[in-house]
């Protein structure tokens, strides 16, 4: 198929193909636009392999290495990779308040608006279909996220932008409030040149990290990243509940610190815009929230992916870390009556980092009838640190 259409159009007619892209990527809901060749993305296979040697991966990723890194692999003709950027907002305009008896979670600005993996695949159905009028025969391979290619790489190599400190993408117009995807060709269209703008040397990411997640510039921990362990489903350990905070679904410190972010916010799509209701929402109604109703409120957003269990899991961490003692009714009432551990032995650990004799009081009632060996360690850790405290307390 390459020699095809080698023998149909010279390097100019692809040359004015790729301008007339360009010229039409806005339009088409694209906000940058750049190519890069089909070559091996080889620097970051020994990036890739460093990785998995030290369990830093999220276990989210293609697993096989070689796909990630060779785009010949996904389609065999691919002689050119068109990467492309949607640019959302890091604004809210008029967010609701959290105040006492009515404390509220935030989702990450990635889970604002419509779902970007939505945003991003209409986006690129366009550019396909405007590609295919001009160019029949030509063989095309979209991806968003979950694609076998790393959208960093390929948006680094294409002149999207640099890398930053915090492993985001970081463009000198955008910042990092970009959502990424690409597209492999078989068009040989020229490439653009990389970006030489670099972080220089701020470290604020880094500094700024919840976790320690950013072991290194251009390194990240996956298993210790607040983004990451927001969208787990099992237990997490008390070290990553404090720090969780009141985030229900992602984290955004990394971006929010970044100089290059300062004063950026991107309102030019309505689809991406945030119902603040939605991406700053109640807590205690969250836990009463049926699949149906999760459904219909967050199914259109990122954050719904993984389902309601991790963002009720995180709800219930949050209302530990607000210690606002008028959840502890509801606690009290997910650790009689969920059937899933994970929301009962978290409830334990929200009441005890609230404190009060009814928290252990309900803490004391659900070890009588608990049976699960996870929820009963807990319980009796959460216990402990209640009748700890009652001690001091009394000493006083």
């Amino acid at each position: 198929m390459i020699q095809q259409l080698e023998a149909s159009s010279g390097p100019s007619h692809w040359e004015a193909l790729k301008s007339e892209i360009k010229e039409a990527a806005f339009s088409l809901g694209i906000d940058d636009i750049g190519f890069t060749t089909a070559d091996p993305f080889l620097s970051l296979k020994a990036i890739l392999l460093d990785r998995r040697e030290k369990g830093y991966e999220s276990g989210f990723e293609e697993p096989d290495i070689e796909k990630r890194v060779e785009p010949k692999l996904t389609l065999e003709q691919a002689a050119s990779i068109i990467s492309i950027a949607v640019a959302y907002p890091a604004k809210m305009e008029n967010p609701p308040k959290s105040e006492p008896g009515m404390r509220r979670g935030i989702l990450a600005r990635s889970a604002w608006g419509q779902d970007y993996h939505t945003v991003l695949r209409e986006a690129m159905a366009k550019l396909e279909a405007f590609i295919r009028e001009r160019v029949p025969n030509v063989r095309i391979e979209s991806m968003v996220d979950t694609g076998v290619l790393s959208d960093r790489a390929v948006a680094e190599r294409a002149g999207i932008g640099f890398s930053g400190k915090n492993c985001a993408i970081i463009s000198p117009k955008w910042g990092s409030w970009i959502y990424l995807g690409e597209m492999i060709t078989n068009i040989p269209f020229a490439p653009d040149k990389p970006v030489t703008e670099d972080c220089g040397d701020c470290t604020k990411c880094l500094d700024a990290c919840p976790t320690g997640a950013l072991v290194g510039p251009g390194q990240l921990n996956a298993q210790r990243c607040i983004s990451f362990l927001t969208q787990t489903k099992g237990f997490l350990e008390e070290e990553f509940m404090v720090k969780i905070g009141n985030r229900l679904y992602g984290c955004d410190t990394c971006q929010v610190v970044c100089p290059k972010n300062k004063g950026r916010s991107w309102n030019h799509r309505p689809e991406l815009q945030p119902d603040p209701e939605t991406v700053k929402p109640l807590l205690l109604p969250l836990l009463d929230i049926s699949n149906r109703e999760f459904k219909e409120r967050f199914g259109s957003s990122a954050a719904a992916w993984r389902g309601k269990k991790p963002i009720q899991r995180n709800a219930v961490i949050a209302l530990g870390n607000f210690k606002d003692a008028t959840a502890i009714p509801k606690l009290a009432e997910v650790l009689r009556n969920d059937p899933r551990p994970v929301l009962r032995g978290t409830a334990a650990w929200a009441l005890s980092r609230i404190g009060s004799t009814e928290a252990l009081d309900a803490i004391i009632q659900a070890e009588e009838r608990e049976s699960d060996p996870e929820v009963l360690e807990r319980l009796k850790r959460a216990r402990e640190k209640l009748e700890k405290a009652a001690i001091g307390e009394e000493a006083e």
